[in-house]
């Protein structure tokens, strides 16, 4: 509060107390506040005169006071109005008083006195003194804390202030020793509690939190330290909720200086809170008190010097830096000591005096770089707010920086990486600037300093840094040295590489705007060309895309040639520099564009004279350009002379290319891949020029030119011989390389133009220089010898010739080499792979020598042998493969090396694995001999059966993993040795059967034999088992089942691996079978069914013992059954007979896992495949052995389990039905009938769905059926099938809650499919029931507890009465004895159950319908208390829609039944139905509600017609609305069908004298409220016209004429409504009347039309009225056709006038006085033309006179320049209506004398000012034209003029027309008429 507020509280009067004036409250001793403001100053003065006299009577000298202070003229003093005088005497009397009374204080009398004294003279605000001296000796009584409580000394500056806390405390302050004991027991206690409490409950916090909001409003300072410790200690024990701790923050931080004492201790715990509880969004008012404390700092730094604050810091510096970079945005105008500047003190000694931990200078930088941009983003346009507020956060950055350096800059660092948005970048530089511009805030700062610490920045690798740097230089621009500046800058461009980082665009554009600013670079030119040249590499690709850009004018095609220069000058200047990335796009420009220029193909040659070779110009001759542009301009093809243009800077190109300084030309060999990147480039350059020139060499045109080039390329870069063909080696051999380091494709052409370019340089060669190519070290004969394996066969040849040109040289090393490729040229030429074949048959010689010395002299081996030895065997290749087939040696050599396993030197492998690496899958597909590859298969197997080395097994197997094999190979490798060899003699047949009787002999070699060949086998099988890559795979299956039999013999299965032999046999048949028939089924051809023996499969099962061969079995069966699922189904009955071979194994646990099995993984496909599905009858047969009572318990106990498993197999599913299956689940889980936890929810479903699917099929099975016929015990059955039907219904019950659980999961259709199931079950078990048990079980299943069970029972009543058409008569009777229960459930009076639920009173409601439907008729009685129950539904105040609906249906059924005896019931059904029908907004929300209510209508109306009169007008209302409503729905819509329907009733069914007076009240109602709904009134009352009979129609005609007369009003009475809706209406009236008017006798018709005519004058004013009649007019004339003339011929001169009145062109008074006259009037015009043309068009009577014509021809053809309602509207009334009505008046005339005149009028609108006008004049000529055909010819002569000037007519649409017409009056005529003008 400010002084100034303090000396004007000082000064305020008593009387001007707030509390004076609320009446609410009233201060009191005795009462409280409220209650003293309820009673009346008598009653206070009574008690005031009463306590005086006790007074008197125990001291007498208080009867002084009794005249004065009590006595009865006081009660209407009123101190504020008495003057100064009166009330210092007051005082004085009170003051004495007062004295006289403190001795009594205690005493009731004197409060009573106190009381008065209070309420009357106010002596709590004017004797505030005298009041305490009183009751002061009494300081410890609460009494004297209530006196206190009534002072205002809330204000510090009151004397009495320092009673303010007894006032709030409520305490004495006599007592304060003992508040102090009582304080700290309250503290200790609570604490210690909170200590010793394991966990502390949200009951307790909500117990502690009214004694701690107290204790911090308290002003005690015991009590707010009590209140401190508890929170400490409670925050310690237990995490509160946000709004807690906000809550308490808040409460804290506002009443801190309350006590000041505590401040610190406040902090402490505000600290402690944030420590243990979640610190975010508290929001900002803590901070704010907070803020207010001013010494808020020196006390944080005290706690921070022996506690971690950060917590409390964590939450004040964000608000801090938001609440100082906000303030200053917000520019709030304050004190010269701004709140602001608070806050900045603030921070800035928390930054200098508190130390910041715990990563609080991170979040301190981070939030100032935050809110700085978001500041600057909303003020960054306020160039002045954003300099305000740099300047005031500098001394903060500043000082951040200073005190925490690295915290600062790794927030940068981290923006840097995160900032993308350029808004917010450029706000990102002017923050780092703060940092690095703090120079301009302070002077002193010399040159050098500037420059240095903005250069050396400007030299940085971040971008960030540079561009902040930059803004620095615009800054202190004129502080430094220009040359410096334009040298930095260009470093910049220098260093700059945006093709890796295109963010540094930025960055140069900055940079370029700084130095086109610099005025050195007009003075100093050098320096300016040094700028525009390290630009210029940044302008290349635009300067490229401008002269790439294709145009025939001359200037673009000059400037293509200019920056061609300029490009190829700037590339050159840039080879100084070793730069290629400039000269490969220039390049690819000229590349390009001479490429373009050859493809075009110009018939001259280039000039002589302009020769690359012979002008030594550095660039294009002037005199070249010259030409060249001469052509151009004289539009000539200047295709040569671009042509050389081109090439002169192809030339300078070549010249000005440099080796870069890395680039060696004396290395032996250029290897791209060790050279750098510009050595790399600037081969690629070499590569591209060769190509270009080479190419172009070969052309027709310019072929000297591009010889001269390429001389110029081999003399300046390719001179020494030795460099020429290092760079030809790299033409010849670069197209086999495996990676593109030069980025360059050579091609096949290419390769070869190189081979005879070298070809020929090598012819040219002296010895000398050969034998120097033939050196080892020359790249020349190993680049041409790996040609000779190129897949071209010209570049074979080639290379070839190269070789032959340096055979002379005997002495080379080559000499040999090159002799034997010249004797094979034809063979190497013709095949690409003889030179593999031919090296490796010249190595087979040493490759014997070496694999002979490695078998017998092992030791002896060098380690240059072994090397050599590997690389011979390398050369086993795909290329070199095919040699195996034709050379045996090398077959031989090669399987040899395979058994070569030992190794020789340790770091090198065996040959063994070498050789093996060989056998890939292209290498074994290019041994074209099947034999050759049976060899090589039969070799591996070999080696796997005999090899002891891991690694060798493994490389086997990878081997064969990868190679692609024919089945019949595999198979051959299976099949018995004897077997394999076909018997080609009959010497061999009879040693095999010798051998087969010796056989027996030799019985004890047979088992060695055959483990040796069971072991191969089974290697062989492992090895099949993932072999993807099989030829035929179909071709095993015979080969294999042999194999399966031979284990299953005796002898075989004594061995003790056949059972993992039978598995591998298995799992092969299985993959083969998954092979075949991945893509669907497996045709026959592929397939033998007969060769799959599926016996095997089953015998395998029946006799192995070993589980893991079942399962390879079965998984198998279960394959096959896919396949042949007949075949498996004949062969599966043995595995459940399951007959070993010896022994008979019955009924143990192990033949019931393997029939288990075969179930779960055999059925399954069986199922897939539809096999078992005739099979069912069979299970059906056996369940139909048992008795029928069996049966039905047996399927009721399925039902039972089915509702006792869970929904779904979920661990952790808390529901009910879980814990229930966990109760009923039997303790042997084996014994179980489905283990839920050993199967899947998938198969868990599958259960459920067999169950009922199966129960369903039974039920209806003819084998069950007759079962129940023969069963004798007819009542005990009616019972079980009661009880199954129960059963069924609540397990129905059970799968819909499944269903409704499951909607939005994947399992949603299988639970609506099961649902589905079982209703197919109820309805079976339902159809099981005779009609005579159906009825009683019904009325039974109505009575069961389960409302489900008792909606589906009616559902089957409800389906059983509307599929059966006969009943006996006492199967009626008893039907009819279950209305009573139905009519029980719709009332819901079923007291022992709770309240029925809708769906059942609609299903009860749905059946009584059906009954009194099919019974009703005959046996009406039980059906009244239906329609009464139903009437009582509709008319009840709580409505439920659906249930409302059925009630109404069922009404209008039973109505339609009782039929007379439904009459006494309709004063209580009509209003309730009609009322029904008024709740629009029910009946729009519930198209089926609605619908039922319109039903129950129509039917009542249709029943009982004759007695609806009392009820018409409601119904006419009702019905009138619902037609609008319904028209939503559609025309064909039931709702629509029934409205009409109910419409036709009431038209058809009422006679007039009923409905007419109810359609003129209706009409009433509607007109003004509902006026949409008068159209379809209107449609009732014509459907009712319609069928009248005649004389009803005569005497109810006045009655009509009247309502009519009244109707017709409706477009007056709604003038200024919508013209269309009105017009609507409208129309529905004028159809009703003209209904009427078709059944009138001409003499009844005349007196209506003149009267409806005299109706439409009567009122001037109701010009609206005329337009009515207009309408109604052309209407009757429409339909009475001619017989309308008799009665019009009072209208023409009206109708002429009115024609004028709205004629624009001749008046310009408004017709209608309304808003809308122009519309009005376009209408009204259209009704009239509309009605005239209809006149004119039936006229057979002479109507048309000539004195009516006359009348009306003039008006009529003025029209033609009444350009009313605008242009548009103008065109569509010409064209539309009136050009036709004067055509067919002109026909109407039939008087030539007439004609004229009247051509002449629409001649004359030719020469009307407006165009539109003349337009619509010719359009009237050429109609009247085509009406009167020949006839025109009389009237042509005095057209002819007028068209005439119409073909000159300035408007060129008129002009068009005008021809147009002509023609078309030719046509007419038959005339030419192009003669007249």
């Amino acid at each position: 509060m400010t002084s100034l507020a303090e000396q004007l509280k000082r000064l305020a009067l008593p009387e001007n107390d707030p509390s004076l004036l609320d009446r609410s409250e009233a201060a009191s001793l005795l009462f409280t506040c409220r209650e003293a403001a309820t009673i009346d100053r008598d009653t206070f003065f009574a008690i005031g005169c009463t306590g005086l006299e006790e007074l008197m009577g125990i001291d007498p000298s208080f009867e002084q006071f009794q005249s004065s202070l009590f006595s009865y003229t006081s009660k209407g003093l009123e101190r504020s109005v008495q003057t100064k005088a009166v009330n210092q005497q007051l005082n004085k009397n009170i003051s004495l008083f007062l004295i006289h009374l403190s001795p009594y204080f205690m005493l009731k009398p004197a409060q009573k006195c106190l009381e008065w004294l209070i309420h009357r003279f106010h002596i709590h605000l004017y004797n505030e003194d005298s009041l305490i001296g009183c009751v002061l000796p009494y300081h410890e009584t609460n009494l004297f804390v209530r006196v206190i409580q009534l002072l205002n000394i809330k204000s510090p500056t009151h004397k009495w202030h320092w009673m303010d806390p007894i006032r709030v405390f409520s305490e004495p302050p006599g007592n304060s020793a003992q508040l102090r004991v009582l304080l700290v027991f309250y503290a200790s206690t609570i604490v210690s509690a909170l200590g010793a409490a394991e966990k502390i409950t949200d009951t307790i916090v909500s117990k502690l939190l009214p004694y701690i909001q107290k204790g911090l409003k308290s002003s005690v300072q015991d009590y707010r330290a009590a209140t401190y410790m508890i929170i400490c200690q409670m925050t310690v024990k237990v995490t509160v909720e946000t709004s807690l701790v906000h809550s308490l923050m808040l409460q804290i931080s506002k009443t801190l200086s309350k006590v000041p004492s505590l401040v610190r201790d406040g902090l402490a715990c505000l600290n402690l809170l944030l420590q243990t509880q979640n610190g975010d969004k508290l929001g900002k008012k803590p901070f704010n008190y907070l803020c207010k404390l001013p010494e808020l700092v020196v006390l944080l730094q005290g706690l921070s010097a022996g506690y971690d604050i950060s917590p409390l810091l964590r939450y004040l510096l964000p608000y801090f830096v938001h609440t100082i970079m906000k303030r200053d945005a917000e520019e709030e105008e304050e004190s010269e000591e701004t709140e602001n500047d608070i806050y900045v003190r603030h921070l800035q000694a928390i930054l200098e005096s508190v130390p910041l931990e715990k990563d609080l200078d991170h979040l301190l930088s981070s939030k100032f770089l935050e809110e700085f941009i978001s500041c600057g983003t909303e003020i960054e346009s306020n160039p002045t707010k954003m300099a305000a507020l740099n300047q005031k956060i500098l001394p903060l950055i500043r000082l951040l920086e200073r005190k925490y350096p690295k915290a600062l800059d790794s927030v940068l660092e981290k923006h840097l990486e995160d900032c993308t948005d350029e808004a917010e970048q450029n706000l990102f530089h002017q923050f780092i600037s703060l940092s690095l511009s703090c120079g301009k805030y302070k002077e002193g700062f010399d040159q050098a300093f500037i420059e240095e610490a903005i250069f050396g920045r400007l030299k940085d690798d971040n971008r960030d840094v540079v561009m902040s740097a930059l803004s620095s230089l615009e800054i202190f621009r004129k502080q430094v040295n220009p040359e410096v500046i334009v040298s930095s800058l260009l470093n910049i461009f220098q260093r700059a590489d945006l093709s890796k980082d295109g963010k540094w665009y930025k960055v140069l554009e900055r940079a370029v705007n700084i130095l086109v600013k610099e005025e050195i670079l007009k003075e100093k030119k050098e320096l300016l060309d040094e700028a525009v040249m390290q630009l210029l590499p940044f302008m290349v690709d635009d300067l490229i895309l401008i002269a790439e850009t294709e145009s025939d004018s001359v200037r673009q095609k000059v400037t293509t040639h200019i920056i061609g220069s300029l490009l190829v000058q700037c590339c050159n200047t840039q080879m100084k520099e070793n730069d290629f990335s400039v000269a490969i796009r220039v390049f690819r420009f000229l590349d390009k564009k001479i490429k373009n220029l050859r493809a075009c193909d110009p018939a001259e040659d280039t000039p002589l004279n302009w020769s690359v070779e012979t002008v030594e110009e550095t660039l294009v001759p002037k005199g070249l350009l010259s030409a060249y542009i001469e052509k151009l301009n004289s539009d000539e093809t200047a295709h040569a002379e671009e042509s050389a243009i081109f090439l002169f800077l192809l030339k300078n190109f070549i010249n000005g290319l440099k080796p870069p300084l890395s680039f060696s030309k004396e290395e032996t060999w250029w290897n791209p891949e060790t050279l750098n990147q510009d050595s790399q480039d600037y081969l690629h350059l070499l590569l591209g020029l060769f190509d270009l020139l080479v190419s172009g060499a070969s052309e027709r045109s310019n072929a000297i030119q591009y010889r001269a080039l390429m001389n110029l390329l081999l003399k300046v870069h390719l001179k020494d011989s030795d460099v020429l063909f290092k760079f030809l080696s790299i033409l010849w051999t670069y197209s086999y390389n495996l990676s593109n380091h030069l980025n360059y494709e050579v091609s096949a052409m290419l390769q070869t133009q190189a081979l005879y370019i070298g070809y020929a340089l090598l012819k040219s060669l002296t010895n000398q220089k050969k034998k120097q190519l033939l050196l080892p070290s020359s790249p020349v004969v190993i680049s041409l010898l790996i040609n000779l394996a190129s897949p071209v066969s010209e570049v074979r040849r080639a290379a070839l010739n190269c070789l032959n040109s340096l055979k002379g040289i005997k002495e080379s090393l080559y000499h040999s080499v090159l002799q034997h490729l010249e004797e094979k040229t034809e063979e190497i030429v013709s095949d690409p792979t003889y030179i593999t074949q031919m090296i490796l048959a010249h190595l087979l010689p040493a490759l014997d020598q070496l694999l002979e010395k490695l078998f017998m002299k092992r030791e002896a081996m060098l380690k240059d042998e072994v090397i050599l030895l590997h690389l011979i065997l390398g050369k086993f290749n795909e290329y070199s493969a095919p040699l195996l087939c034709k050379n045996q040696q090398s077959l031989d050599l090669f399987i040899k090396s395979l058994h070569a396993d030992k190794k020789i030197y340790e770091e090198i492998p065996p040959f063994q694995i070498t050789a093996l690496g060989q056998i890939t899958k292209p290498f074994f597909a290019a041994v074209s001999d099947g034999m050759v590859q049976q060899k090589l298969l039969k070799v591996l197997f070999d080696l796997l059966l005999n090899c002891k080395n891991p690694l060798c097994a493994q490389t086997i197997s990878s081997v064969f993993k990868g190679i692609t094999v024919c089945a019949e190979q595999i198979v051959r490798e299976l099949e018995p040795p004897e077997k394999t060899k076909s018997l080609a003699t009959v010497q061999q047949t009879r040693r095999q059967k010798m051998q087969q009787q010796r056989k027996p002999q030799d019985a004890e070699l047979a088992p060695e034999t055959n483990h040796f060949s069971w072991q191969r086998i089974m290697l062989i099988l492992e090895l099949l088992q993932h072999k993807k890559k099989l030829r035929h795979p179909q071709a095993l299956v015979p080969a294999l089942f042999n194999l399966l039999s031979r284990c299953l013999e005796p002898m075989a299965s004594e061995e003790e691996n056949m059972e993992y032999t039978k598995q591998l046999i298995l799992s092969c048949l299985l993959s083969i079978c998954q092979k075949l028939s991945a893509n669907g089924k497996v045709p026959a051809d592929i397939l033998d069914k007969e060769k799959f023996n599926v016996e095997l499969i089953v015998q395998c099962i029946r006799i192995s013992k070993m589980p893991q061969t079942h399962h390879h079995a079965l998984l198998l069966l279960g394959a096959v059954a896919g396949i042949f699922p007949d075949k498996v189904l004949h062969n599966i009955m043995p595995i459940f007979t399951f007959m070993g071979a010896n022994v008979l194994r019955l009924d143990d646990t192990y033949t019931f896992q393997v029939i288990n099995k075969t179930v779960q993984m055999v059925i399954p496909a069986l199922i897939q495949d539809a096999v078992l599905e005739a099979d069912t009858e069979f299970w059906i047969f056996i369940c139909c052995e048992f008795n029928v009572q069996s049966q039905f318990q047996t399927m009721m106990k399925i039902i039972q389990y089915l509702t006792e498993l869970p929904e779904n197999k979920e661990a952790d599913d808390p529901g009910p039905k879980k814990s229930r299956t966990c109760k009923t689940k039997p303790k042997n889980q084996d014994g179980q009938l489905f283990n839920v936890e050993s199967h899947s929810d998938k198969q868990l479903r599958h259960f459920k769905f067999l169950s009922v699917s199966f129960m369903s099929q039974l039920l209806s099975s003819q084998s069950f059926v007759k079962k129940i016929v023969e069963c004798e015990e007819t009542e005990e059955l009616q019972k079980l099938e009661q009880r199954l039907l129960e059963e069924v219904l609540h397990y129905i019950n059970t799968v819909a809650s499944s269903v409704e659980g499951n909607v939005d999961k994947p399992t949603a259709k299988f639970w609506r499919v099961l649902l589905s199931k079982c209703y197919d079950m109820l309805d079976k078990v339902n159809a099981l029931l005779p009609t005579d048990t159906f009825i009683p079980v019904i009325g039974g299943l109505m009575l069961n507890q389960l409302p489900s069970v008792r909606r589906k029972a009616m559902d089957l009543l409800n389906n059983k009465v509307q599929q059966r058409t006969k009943w006996q008569k006492s199967q009626i009777l008893q039907l009819l004895e279950l209305v009573p229960e139905l009519i029980a459930i719709v009332t819901c009076k079923r007291k022992e159950e709770e309240e029925e639920q809708a769906i059942n009173r609609q299903t009860a409601l749905f059946s009584l319908k059906l009954l009194c439907k099919g019974f009703g008729t005959e046996n009406p009685a039980p059906f009244v208390p239906v329609l009464k129950t139903a009437i009582d539904l509709v008319s009840s105040e709580k409505k439920e829609k659906n249930v409302v609906g059925s009630a109404l249906l069922c009404i209008a059924e039973v109505t339609c039944t009782l039929k007379a005896q439904a009459i006494p019931q309709l004063p209580r059904l009509m209003p309730a139905l009609l009322k029904t029908l008024k709740s629009k907004k029910e009946l729009v929300s519930n198209e089926i509600y609605l619908l039922s209510a319109v039903t129950a209508l129509l039917k009542v109306a249709e029943t009982l017609p004759h007695f609806l009169s009392p009820y018409l007008l409601d119904c006419l209302l009702q019905v009138v609305r619902l037609e609008k409503i319904v028209a939503e729905f559609g025309p064909s819509s039931q709702i629509s069908l029934r409205v009409a329907s109910l419409k036709t009733i009431l038209a058809t069914r009422l006679a007039p004298r009923i409905l007419l007076p109810a359609v003129t009240k209706c009409y009433s109602e509607v007109a003004h409220t509902w006026k949409n709904c008068v159209g379809p009134l209107m449609n009732i009352l014509k459907e009712h016209i319609v069928g009248m009979e005649k004389e009803h129609l005569i005497s109810h005609q006045p009655e009509l004429t009247a309502f009519f007369m009244k109707v017709l009003d409706f477009r007056t009475e709604h003038a200024q409504d919508d013209l269309e809706e009105v017009g609507k209406t409208e129309a529905d009236i004028t159809d009703c009347l003209i209904s009427m008017v078709m059944k009138l006798s001409e003499a009844s018709f005349r007196p209506l039309f003149f009267k409806l005519f005299d109706w439409s004058k009567t009122e001037s004013t109701l010009k609206d009225r005329l337009l009515t009649f207009h309408r109604i007019a052309d209407c009757i004339a429409d339909k009475l056709k001619g017989l309308f003339t008799l009665f019009a011929g009072h209208l023409v001169k009206p109708f002429a006038e009115t024609l004028n009145q709205v004629n624009i062109s001749k008046t310009d008074e408004a017709f209608f006085d309304s808003e809308n006259n122009i519309e009005k009037s376009c209408l009204l015009l259209q009704f009239t033309i509309d009605c005239l043309h209809k006149l004119f068009l039936f006229d057979t009577q002479k109507f048309l006179s000539k004195e009516r014509a006359e009348t009306l021809m003039q008006p009529l053809v003025d029209q033609l320049e009444n350009v009313l309602g605008g242009d548009e509207k103008f065109q569509e009334r010409v064209t539309a209506h009136l050009i036709p009505c004067i055509a067919q008046f002109s026909v109407a005339m039939a008087d030539d004398s007439l004609w004229k005149p009247l051509n002449y009028q629409i001649l004359l609108k030719t020469r009307h000012n407006s165009p539109k006008v003349r337009f619509a004049a010719l359009l009237a000529l050429v109609e009247v034209a085509q009406k009167l055909k020949e006839n025109y010819l009389v009237l042509l002569p005095e057209s002819i003029p007028f068209l005439a000037e119409l073909m000159e007519d300035e408007c060129e649409e008129v002009e068009q027309q005008c021809q147009k017409t002509i023609q078309q009056l030719e046509v007419i005529l038959g005339e030419p008429l192009q003669s007249y003008f």
